[in-house]
């Protein structure tokens, strides 16, 4: 590109060293090469297979597989595409996306893993063999992130990281600290309660249900062919895991796992009582009593004072002591984006999406600008009164459809983030806060997004599932696309990135890659460090008797893609100055996060 000036190159060099504390001749020297394709680890170089042979009964390994090359999508463009487009395109915006993290406190009493003792399906997730080793994934997946930082496809640094929701996966402060901290470069150790040991499921040979690693002989997972892995628990719940930042400006919206109790149900105060006190249902019978009867419907101060003292004093049947922890919360109102103000300076932003304003008025969905022609708009599709799936609020949906059309007067794309997907966009339960306000669902959500051109794509996640789906206008040329990535919890425990890139020939290309997090294809025996537990939970989920693990990788048309669409307007009007300075201005903040610097 031929954009800055040399003198504008020097001007911008010298006040971004200043601004981020970092020495003005080696940013500039960085900032001088020219971008090129980033050979970077991704799926386009390497993907992680289940091996076809099991190695114990049904058990099967993970090993490493040959890499994807890009399968080119046309569905939203009535020509064909131009060769000639590989020469001269440029990046608008090189994107992360992150979804479904679902950080874990494994031993939080206040979780309904005792319905697992009933059927494993009626609660899909609710005990998981890997739930212990999610801040280990996180970790590896920011690392993922981190050297993925340039695109593979124009090089340019990565503008921004999203994450579309269920970060924490039992309404948990606990866990909400944990997935900021790992996000903010922080360490964290994964544990609550007693700081030395486990407390929970896996290692109560009492419990049925569970995953027990160091003899599953007695449960369903060892009948399956689990591994026995001894000290596998101590060394999770002892080991501080690291973690690099984030590689670029960080932005996440609310999923329904941040919102109710399994993503599912509301919560009252005997279920907050449980959270921080010091016993732990495992019975199924026994858990489903004391919570109904919680939650029943004389809920006058005496019964409340009896169900606490049970619960204090261990009268419960079916349950455990275990070491109470005030830090273990449950989140409520608007926590979820308060915690979100509780960050470092870098990588930033502070609020990550939410604003003051945001706070003040208790919205729950933002914008944001990533560069000079990108504008990003997060949604709250969750709804806190019951149910796992989502749909957007009138309020939502009409404070949306008039920013699209701003985007259009302004001349920039945008880009909708929200934590539900077109698939699951159709609760029609009413929000207590505003009852009766109508609900829009996902055809007419669609329809609406389908009058704006600038409007590019839409990323999500809730279905855990990598999935890419057009959008279409009537006549066959135009639209969007559907971009929902995998999670970071259930197998195949990937990210993905998205370069945007203008193919200056009338066309746009997303480019999707998808990320497996950086730890080893297959687990070593009795490898407990930091990267070795991540690898280990990648290989129990890929074995997951409760679904079909293989199916969550989605189809090649659903991974490493170059998706087109017709450019809507003419994008040289976002000049190549401006986005060089864009480039300049992520490339100093990421040396600065690396470095330990501090933005101005």
């Amino acid at each position: 590109m031929s954009g800055l000036s040399r003198r504008g190159f020097l001007g911008l060099t010298a006040a971004l060293a200043a601004s981020f504390t970092l020495p003005q001749q080696a940013l500039a020297r960085t900032l001088a090469q020219p971008l090129a394709p980033a050979d970077v680890p991704t799926t386009l170089r390497q993907t992680v297979l289940q091996r076809s042979v099991a190695q114990n009964k049904f058990y099967r390994t993970l090993t490493s597989g040959p890499g994807e090359d890009f399968e080119v999508r046309t569905d939203l463009v009535s020509a064909e595409p131009a060769a000639g487009r590989v020469a001269g395109r440029r990046s608008i915006a090189y994107l992360g996306h992150t979804s479904d993290i679902h950080i874990i406190d494994a031993q939080t009493p206040a979780w309904l893993d005792p319905v697992a003792e009933f059927d494993f399906t009626l609660l899909p997730g609710v005990c998981r063999p890997q739930e212990t080793m999610s801040v280990n994934v996180q970790g590896a997946m920011i690392q993922a992130l981190t050297d993925a930082a340039e695109s593979p496809v124009t090089g340019a640094p990565m503008m921004a990281l999203l994450n579309t929701g269920d970060n924490s996966d039992r309404l948990s402060n606990l866990e909400l600290r944990w997935y900021i901290d790992l996000f903010d470069g922080q360490t964290v150790r994964p544990n609550s309660g007693d700081p030395d040991r486990y407390e929970g499921p896996q290692a109560w040979s009492e419990v049925t249900y569970a995953y027990h690693p160091d003899d599953p002989s007695n449960d369903p997972y060892g009948q399956y062919g689990f591994p026995t892995i001894p000290g596998l628990l101590e060394a999770v719940v002892t080991s501080e895991v690291t973690s690099p930042g984030a590689p670029a400006p960080w932005y996440t919206v609310y999923g329904n796992h941040d919102t109710t109790l399994n993503g599912t149900f509301g919560v009252d105060e005997s279920v907050r009582n449980l959270a921080t006190g010091g016993q732990k249902g495992y019975a199924f019978p026994g858990f489903a009593s004391d919570l109904f009867r919680g939650m029943a419907a004389d809920v006058s101060p005496a019964t409340r004072l009896f169900n606490n003292i049970r619960q204090q004093f261990g009268m419960n049947p079916g349950f455990k002591r275990v070491t109470a922890d005030p830090a273990r919360k449950i989140l409520s109102g608007i926590d979820f984006m308060k915690q979100h103000f509780e960050t470092t300076d870098l990588p930033g932003p502070v609020g990550h999406g939410f604003t003051q304003e945001n706070l003040d008025n208790k919205t729950t969905y933002w914008k944001a600008d990533v560069g000079p022609g990108l504008r990003l708009f997060g949604l709250d599709t969750c709804n806190q009164v019951l149910g796992a799936d989502g749909a957007v609020p009138q309020s939502q949906f009409d404070w949306l459809e008039s920013e699209l059309q701003q985007v259009v007067e302004e001349g920039k794309l945008a880009v909708i983030l929200s934590h539900h997907n077109s698939l699951t966009l159709e609760n029609t339960a009413q929000n207590v806060f505003n009852p009766g306000e109508p609900l829009v669902h996902a055809e007419e959500f669609i329809d609406m997004l389908l009058k704006y051109p600038n409007m590019v794509a839409w990323m999500n996640g809730h279905t855990h599932i990598n999935t890419i789906q057009s959008h279409g206008k009537e006549g066959g040329n135009g639209g969007f696309w559907e971009i929902t990535t995998a999670s970071c919890i259930d197998y195949p425990q990937q990210a993905q990135v998205v370069d945007i890139v203008d193919n200056r020939d009338g066309t746009l290309s997303l480019f999707c890659v998808t990320l497996d997090h950086a730890s080893p294809a297959e687990w070593r025996e009795g490898d407990f460090s930091q990267t070795g537990i991540a690898s280990l939970s990648r290989e129990l989920a890929a074995n997951d008797f409760t679904a079909d693990p293989l199916m969550r990788r989605g189809s090649p048309l659903d991974r490493n893609v170059e998706l087109l669409l017709p450019a809507p307007f003419d994008l040289s009007a976002i000049s190549d100055a401006d986005l060089e300075r864009a480039y300049a201005e992520r490339t100093a903040r990421k040396m600065a996060t690396t470095a330990g610097g501090t933005g101005q």
